[in-house]
């Protein structure tokens, strides 16, 4: 149903408040109301700014998947942390000698213990996987079907690993298993390491994620 109401004619018997709007012999209300939604407009541009530019260059470069600066310092040995990058968890982890020296020894068990399958930048392509040895950093999605494994450190009881398990990380959802450098075993779904994101060093306790050391 039409719910405009009617303008009554000027000088007419019914005539009302509705007829104070603008007609085309009324040029000076009609001009009135030009310049009143004119300044209208500018006034909502003008609150509009303010809140767009309100939005902080790191959380648009967050937003746009622009790299991410991290704290190492708070991070105790064999301590982990996770950040967000792109939309995915990310894992920096501070290895201990003793889990340094546990990646040694099963290389005949793992898929790709070189990282010679090109999914990881060329820095990592290492038994650690790393820039520096004691500080791992991947992508915490599981190579498989996109699940999140845990962390399964030595000597745990998880029925899923075996006794003689190294240390390291472990998908329940369909059994894959990577050591502390995020190397997948073999007869295992997951087809490929742990992906290693660009990252580098901006101080001997700071990373930036999402830049690359080659840069």
């Amino acid at each position: 149903m039409n719910t405009t109401l009617p303008i009554a004619c000027p000088g007419t018997a019914g005539e009302s408040a509705l007829a104070l709007q603008a007609t085309p012999t009324d040029p000076d209300k009609r001009r009135w109301l030009i310049a009143s939604g004119s300044a209208g407009g500018a006034a909502a541009l003008a609150t509009a700014v303010p809140f767009v530019s309100s939005f902080s260059p790191s959380e648009r470069a967050k937003a746009a998947g622009g790299a991410v600066a991290v704290d190492l310092s708070d991070i105790p040995p064999g301590g982990s942390k996770t950040v967000g990058w792109r939309g995915k968890p990310v894992w920096i982890v501070r290895r201990t000698p003793e889990m340094l020296e546990a990646l040694q020894g099963h290389d005949a068990e793992l898929a790709d213990p070189l990282s010679i399958k090109d999914q990881q930048p060329s820095y990592a392509r290492n038994a650690a996987r790393a820039i520096k040895p004691e500080v791992f950093v991947a992508i915490g999605i599981c190579t498989h079907l996109g699940c999140s494994p845990s962390k399964a450190p030595k000597g745990g009881n998880d029925p899923g690993l075996p006794a003689d398990w190294p240390g390291g990380f472990f998908c329940p959802c369909h059994g894959s298993t990577f050591d502390a450098a995020g190397r997948v075993f073999k007869n295992k779904p997951a087809p490929t390491n742990l992906e290693v994101p660009p990252h580098r060093y901006a101080g001997d306790m700071r990373i930036l994620i999402g830049e690359d050391a080659a840069t």
